[in-house]
This record gives structure tokens, sequence and C-alpha cells, in this order.
């Protein structure tokens, strides 16, 4: 709102379509021309906007445009007596604000624009001839204009749009505050990019902060020497760094339920909700209960059509990671057993630097070959809904990953036992995996869109170069070039990269390479503390860097990414908590090696000790994850108040509807 009271307009989605032909306009621009029609009557406020080789519809729409079709969805919101209800626009007052005070989260903004923009069809009696360029075709009785135009390929995309506004400040306050080191705007990151880009940034920023203990515990270990003591410290070390992670999972699901309370989510969020890409949804199975409904089946029937479609779904996963572990087994397995026995082999550590470098360059290929496997595997799955979906391939992918990255690494441990050089390769790994994921990951965006700016201008500017050079007048030439601007800020938006995962787009963004970056470190310096400790230092390091460069990632160099509604960090948790289970039964075995230096495995009272640790460490992972609460208490208050109302407020509701239907019934009665 601006100081008059007027809603301020902001532009939040962009439509893509070929630039018209000034001198065939009348016959080429019928379908766009009726595309932004269209628009406008549903109450869409569109900007054309034209660029070097398309023309751009900028999209606004005011919250009572959004408020009605939320409605016409029949979008459940909270209240402010705790429930979720259908909204309503004219009962608007009833419902929940966001933290900055607008009506809708920009999740449920990006499902309103999606059901306004997809939902204009033909509501005629016949079909409609559109024309585009000269070719005729049929706008069908029912069908989407948007999806017709798609599959045409004069509709060449669909994107959100930055809003400059929120984004200059989110670049201040975020992505070029240095200072506050992993204090982050998360409430901003919420209203701006959607619930989990903001889960994964506070997961970032906690998860930095908590690792700032074992950091300065492993610099003390480095720069200290005690002496006599010194084999002591590191089973210390061991035993701490094991409560830290226990307790830092424990207080982050804390974490991540007060911020939910806090942004009003509900646990119960549709996992589909805001999962799919404007227009595009997975492909899945009918369902038991379609089927049922379609049949008509006896309650028999009925329970063995469920048990069948229950079990096929858990076959076919069952199938599908046997499928992933064998390729781990049969074909990864060798191909990393045969690097690491070179890299033991070579002599000089320059060859072996280069063989690591060029090893991790050449794998992300493969990796990504096995990533568009698993995605293949996965349509053929029966799971509930997309969230499951991408957890399912989150899993199979990460064991690729998993192989790939500590394979060699136990190879070093298991085999030669040789502590200086496995020190050597843990080095290495977390410089060059980070150093040149950081290259990759906020460099490749920039070169692609630096190539399509180039090619977009070199396409536009040399034909008329071309011609003044032919005419000999090169001054009105390059005149006429300068009156073409490369100005308009959604073509450089439509030029950037999207946030999208390696493995592909259909159920994943760039969150994955994100996450699984942090899962492959703490499995690194987890799984391998007591050989070198002070990788904690690099990895905090690295963490505080990551905050502020993927900050400007998503700022500067991407489009705005679709809004995902996960509550939660969904399967990484579980990667997470496996990589610490991991990292106590390795550590324990390098501090056997360690003790054991003759490798004659004799249960002596020092290594008795540590397995009596590694027992007593397994049983703190899994009975202290109970010792702390997931919910605060006040969060758990406020959910209790907030269930106590609504009961109360429904049975008033009932008592009167009864007692109304009472009274209605004698006056029936007595008349």
């Amino acid at each position: 709102m601006n100081g008059h009271g007027e809603e301020q307009i902001v532009f939040e989605i962009g439509v893509v379509v070929p630039k018209s032909n000034v001198t065939e306009e009348k016959e080429t621009c019928d379908c766009v021309e009726t595309l932004v029609a269209e628009f406008r009557k549903v109450g869409l406020i569109v900007q054309r906007v034209s660029g070097l080789s398309d023309e751009f519809l900028k999209l606004a729409a005011p919250v009572e445009i959004l408020g009605r079709s939320a409605a016409k969805m029949q979008m459940k919101k909270p209240t402010n007596i705790g429930m979720d209800l259908q909204f309503e626009w004219g009962q608007v007052d009833a419902f929940v604000k966001q933290p900055d005070g607008s009506l809708f989260s920009w999740c449920e903004r990006f499902q309103c624009y999606h059901h306004l923009i997809y939902g204009i069809v033909n509501k005629g009696d016949s079909d409609i001839v559109l024309k585009y360029d000269g070719v005729k075709f049929c706008w069908e009785v029912g069908e989407s204009l948007l999806t017709r135009l798609e599959s045409e390929g004069i509709v060449k995309l669909v994107f959100p749009l930055h809003d400059e506004t929120k984004r200059k400040k989110l670049m201040r306050s975020w992505a070029l505050n240095w200072w506050d080191l992993t204090n982050q705007p998360i409430d901003e990151i919420y209203s701006y990019y959607g619930t989990k880009v903001a889960i994964y940034f506070a997961f970032l920023g906690r998860y930095t902060s908590w690792m700032l203990f074992p950091a300065a515990f492993a610099f003390i270990l480095q720069l200290v020497d005690f002496g006599s003591l010194q084999l002591l410290m590191l089973p210390v070390f061991f035993v701490f760094i094991i409560l830290w992670s226990v307790f830092f999972f424990q207080f982050w699901k804390r974490k991540n339920s007060a911020l939910l309370a806090r942004w009003q989510i509900n646990y119960t969020v549709g996992a589909g909700q805001g999962h799919k890409d404007l227009g595009m949804e997975w492909k899945t199975h009918q369902s038991p209960v379609d089927l049922i409904k379609g049949v008509g089946m006896d309650k028999a029937k009925e329970k063995q059509l469920y048990q069948k479609h229950e079990w096929f779904g858990y076959l076919m996963r069952f199938r599908n990671d046997a499928i992933i572990m064998l390729s781990i087994v049969c074909l990864q397995l060798p191909f990393e057993l045969a690097y690491a026995h070179l890299y033991e082999v070579l002599g000089s550590d320059f060859i072996k630097f280069g063989l690591t470098a060029i090893y991790i360059f050449i794998i992300q290929y493969f990796t990504k070959i096995g990533g568009k496997i698993s995605v293949k595997l996965i349509k053929y799955e029966t799971n509930e809904n997309t969230e499951y979906k991408a957890d399912s391939l989150v899993y199979k992918v990460f064991g690729l990953y998993f192989m790939q990255t500590y394979i060699g690494i136990f190879y070093h441990a298991l085999l030669h036992r040789n502590f200086r050089t496995l020190r050597k390769v843990l080095i290495q790994r977390l410089i060059i995996s980070e150093v040149l994921d950081n290259l990759l990951e906020n460099s490749l965006p920039y070169l692609k869109y630096s190539y399509k700016k180039y090619k977009a201008i070199r396409m536009t500017f040399y034909p008329l170069f071309v011609l003044s050079r032919n005419k000999k007048k090169r001054e009105k030439g390059s005149s006429s070039a300068e009156k073409i601007n490369f100005g308009s800020r959604v073509e450089k938006e439509y030029m950037k990269a999207a946030y999208s995962a390696s493995i592909g787009e259909e159920l994943e963004d760039g969150l994955f390479d994100d996450f699984l970056e942090l899962a492959l470190q703490f499995g690194m310096i987890m799984m391998f503390a007591c050989a070198f400790p002070l990788a904690f230092v690099f990895a905090t390091v690295n963490n505080i860097m990551e905050i502020r460069t993927d900050a400007l990632k998503l700022l500067t160099m991407l489009k705005r990414p679709v809004p995902r509604a996960s509550t939660t960090i969904g399967a990484w948790s579980n990667i997470f908590q496996f990589l610490i289970v991991m990292s106590i039964c390795t550590n324990s075995a390098l501090l056997v090696w360690l003790y054991d230096s003759e490798g004659k495995w004799k249960i002596e009272p020092g290594l008795a000790g540590i397995l009596i640790m590694e027992h007593v460490l397994l049983l703190i992972k899994f009975g202290f994850s109970h010792f702390v609460p997931e919910e605060p208490a006040w969060v758990r208050a406020n959910r209790m108040k907030n269930t106590s109302q609504a009961q109360d407020m429904c049975s008033r509701q009932l008592l009167r509807s009864i007692s109304g239907g009472e009274k209605a019934f004698e006056e029936l009665k007595h008349d």
C-alpha cells in the first residue's frame, strides 16, 4: 500500500511469447492478443514489454482477484481461532495475516496465479480458430488456452518475477550483510521465497552457528600439546561431537516447529501444494479409491484392492532400490576402488591432487545419469504425493553420492590404515570439492546468462550491421542499433538460469544440490573426526561463506524459484541421522586402529573401552533423541489452546443448529 491507501502494483508472473512481426501484425498477433484479452478478463493487470527477440507479458493481480481465486480453489487458510478453514473472500478478516502483513503467502499467491492463468478455457459452444505466423489452429471447447499455446510453442515459458523492492531490501539485510555471520532475516526470506527455501537457510544458519563449538574444540586440539594425554583427547573429542550432533538435531526440530508456528503453518500442509511448476504435474497411477468409486465394490473386494495396491507399492520401491544398489555394487564400486588404488600407488602429490580434481569433475556426470534413471524408476512407484516421490529420489541418488564420496576414504582407512595419507585425502577432498562446487554453482549461471545475452544481441544487431555496411552508412547503422535497448528487467530475468537440480527439474529444485553439499560435508567431518578434527574449522568457514554466496546466487544470478510448501528438510533429516550412526562406527574403528598399532586385535583395556564407548554412544544416539522435546512448550500450549477454542466453537455451533432444528420441528408440529 502506498501513502494514499492505494494498492501497489507488483508484477509477479512473466509469460514469454515470440516477438511479433510488425509488418504482419494484423495476421500474426491474433492468439497473443487473445491471450492478453483473456488475462484482463479474469482481472489480471497485464504489461507488455518488447525485448530483443521475444515479447514479455508481465502479470499482476489485485488482492481481491487473488482472494476470489483462492475461494474458488477452496484453499484452506489458518484462522484466528487456530483452525484451517476454507477461505472466503467475504470473511477475510477471520483469516490470519502473514508476518509481512499480506493476506496470502508467496506460495498461496503462486497457486492463485496458476489457477487464474491456466483456468482460462474456451467456454463457448464451438471451437475458436487462432492464428499465429500464418498457421491456424483450434482452441477447443473446455481446453486451457495457455496449455494450448504452450503445446504450439507460442508461449515459451511462464516463470515467477523478482520483486525489485523486496529483492534490494534482501540484498542489503541478507546477502551483503557479512557482519552478522550466521544471522539471517528468515521471516523476510519466507515471505519472498516460500517455506522450503526459508527452512533450508534456517537449517544452514543453525548448523553453522552450532558448528562453532566443535570447531573451537578442534582448533584447541591442533594448537595445544597435551603430552601423554594427547591420545586420550581424541576419544573425548569423539564423544563430544556425537553428543553435539544429537543435541543439534533435536534443537533444530524445536526451531523448525517454532518457525512453522510463527508463520501460522500447520504440520498437515498438503505435500503437493506448491510443488508443481506452472502448468506441469507429475503423472501418477490411478489410486484404489478412484477405482472403487468407478466400480462400486463391496467391502471385501475393497479391502483386497487396498492391500494389493499397498503391497504393489512396496514391491516397486524394493525393486527400484535393488536396481540402484546393484548398480552401485557392480558398476560404481569397481570404478571407485580403481581410483583409490591409483591414488595410493602414485608418488607425486601434485599428480594426486590433479587426479582428485579430474575424478570429482568426471564423476558428476556419471551421477547425473544415475539420477535420471532414478527419476524414471520413481514414475512406477505408488507414492502418495510429490514430496514422497522427491524423498524417494533423494534416498536413491544419495546412495550414489555416498559411494562416490566415501569409498576411496574407506579404502585408505580400512586397507592401509595410513592416517597420514587419510588426512591428505580428507584435506584435498574438503578443499577441492567445496571450492569446485562453489565455483561451479556461482560461475555457471553467470556464464550461461552472459552467453544468452551475447547470442540475443548478436542475432539482433548483426543483421543491422551488415545492412548498414552494404549501404555504406555505418553511422546510421549504429544509431539504429542503439534504438534497440537491452534494458528491460524482465528480459534479463528470462535469460538467467533456473534454480534447478543437477538430476533434473521434475521432482527437485536447486535445494537438492545445496542440501547434498551439506550432507556430504557433514559425513566427511563426522565419520573421520578422529583422523582430522581440524575439518570442523574448514567446514565452519565454508558454511559462513555459503550463506552469503547462496543468497547472492538466488537474488542476482537465478530466476526467482517456484515456491514449495514443504514444512521440514524431509528425507535429508534421516540421511543426517544415518551419517551420525555411521560416524559412531567409523570413529570407533579409527580409534581401535590408532591404539592397536601392531594390528594384533588384542582385547586390552583400551580397546575394550572403545568398544564399550561405541555401544554407549549408540544408546545415547537413540535414547537422547527423546530427551529434548521436539516442540517448544509455547508452541504446544498455543496448539492446544487453538484446538480447545475450535472444539468449543464447533460445539456451540452444533448446539445452535440442533436447538434451531427442534424449534422449527415444533412449529411445524403445531401448525
